[in-house]
């Protein structure tokens, strides 16, 4: 079916950014997946071609144009070209961290920010999660105290995208630890902060080439003027942002679909087995029919959602169900790409085998699949 989504100016920014990850990260992708994290400098390199911080004003060297399509456009194209988690760290960089910079941020941050984060000298990465709290955000243990100038800040995070890579770090802390969702607060914790350490790279079973750090703080003497926003209203922030923060996963999981779904049919239609191609077996076709009429059905829906978004219409459960549907979606896509592909799709020289270690945490992060429900549930009996 013709996706109408897209205007000229979006195909053109599309073959310009598919040209960008031909020359830069394609040829990379392998050393990237065997470092377990991205080179800083394609940050550097994409900034300078204009991929990132679409959003922001020209004149901090931004883009200045809202219009999530663009996002949508580079999210494709990293599916596409079956690079797995090394476009990842841009995509959290424009579609998760950029809006909290853009919204919340007074004009003397913007000034001190804004440059570097469309040139891509300054990597960002938000901090929200705690070990053992997992979704539970208001139950988290991270300080931040006032002392004067200051806030000392105690407590760690982890799972967190960007975290080796990152120099500004959107971190949710417990300005006030007698409260619960009242007493969050955002502050930017900045890479040479003293009492600011990073742990390992953590080891994972997909997206390799994408960095997942823990961060600990121990007496982390943060300036008050790294404050986003107010104080005790970090909650309302984050969830103000995280319709964006799933829109941006549900489009990954349609990505990664149509991108499994393509790869198989390119094999099934070469492989052959009992003298003939797989493709002609009767279940080959169900299962390709399968994929391709909920890739068809989830686009639509998708569509839909970043039009709404443009328009600053988009709900949270809207976003709630495109991420829980698209990213199930994925794994489904993946996993019958893998059985399709027989024995080679176990092998990761094949894209459809990184495709389908790279699907399984997207049903996890920005929010389960259970609290997508819950989120949606409690909006239908409300």
């Amino acid at each position: 079916m013709q996706r109408d989504l897209f205007e000229p100016e979006h195909d053109m920014f599309r073959e310009s950014f598919r040209r960008f990850l031909d020359k830069e990260v394609v040829p990379r992708a392998e050393e990237f997946e065997r470092d377990g994290i991205m080179d800083r400098a394609i940050f550097a390199k994409a900034g300078a071609a204009g991929f990132l911080a679409m959003e922001a004003p020209e004149e901090y060297g931004g883009g200045g144009v809202k219009d999530f399509r663009y996002n949508t456009v580079i999210i494709d194209e990293v599916a596409e070209t079956a690079i797995g988690g090394s476009g990842l760290g841009l995509t959290l960089h424009n579609d998760i961290c950029l809006p909290y910079f853009l919204s919340l941020c007074n004009d003397e941050q913007k000034q001190r920010w804004l440059p570097g984060i469309c040139s891509g000298e300054l990597i960002t990465a938000v901090a929200m999660t705690e070990p053992g709290i997992g979704s539970d955000l208001a139950s988290m243990t991270t300080t931040a105290i006032r002392d004067g100038d200051v806030y000392v800040v105690n407590g760690s995070k982890t799972f967190i995208t960007n975290g080796i890579n990152a120099d500004l770090v959107i971190t949710a802390v417990k300005t006030d630890p007698t409260q619960k969702h009242k007493g969050m607060s955002l502050l930017i914790i900045e890479r040479d902060t003293e009492g600011f350490e990073r742990g390992r790279n953590l080891d994972k079973i997909g997206l390799h080439s994408q960095d997942t750090a823990e961060l600990f703080f121990t007496d982390a003497r943060v300036p008050v003027a790294n404050l986003l926003g107010a104080e005790g209203e970090g909650f309302r922030y984050l969830v103000t942002n995280l319709p964006q923060e799933r829109l941006s996963i549900a489009a990954a999981g349609l990505a990664n679909a149509r991108a499994a779904y393509r790869w198989t049919l390119e094999y099934v239609k070469e492989r052959q087995a009992f003298g003939q191609p797989i493709a002609g077996f009767q279940n080959t076709r169900f299962k390709l029919a399968e994929m391709a009429t909920e890739i068809a059905v989830a686009e639509a829906f998708i569509d839909k959602a970043i039009l709404a978004h443009n328009q600053g219409q988009l709900t949270a459960e809207e976003a709630a169900m495109a991420k829980w549907w698209c990213t199930e979606l994925q794994g489904r896509a993946t996993d019958i790409g893998v059985q399709l592909h027989g024995g080679y799709g176990f092998m990761t020289e094949y894209p459809i085998a990184r495709a389908y270690a790279d699907a399984r945490v997207t049903r996890i992060y920005g929010g389960t699949t259970e609290i997508m429900k819950e989120i949606i549930g409690r909006s239908i009996l409300t």
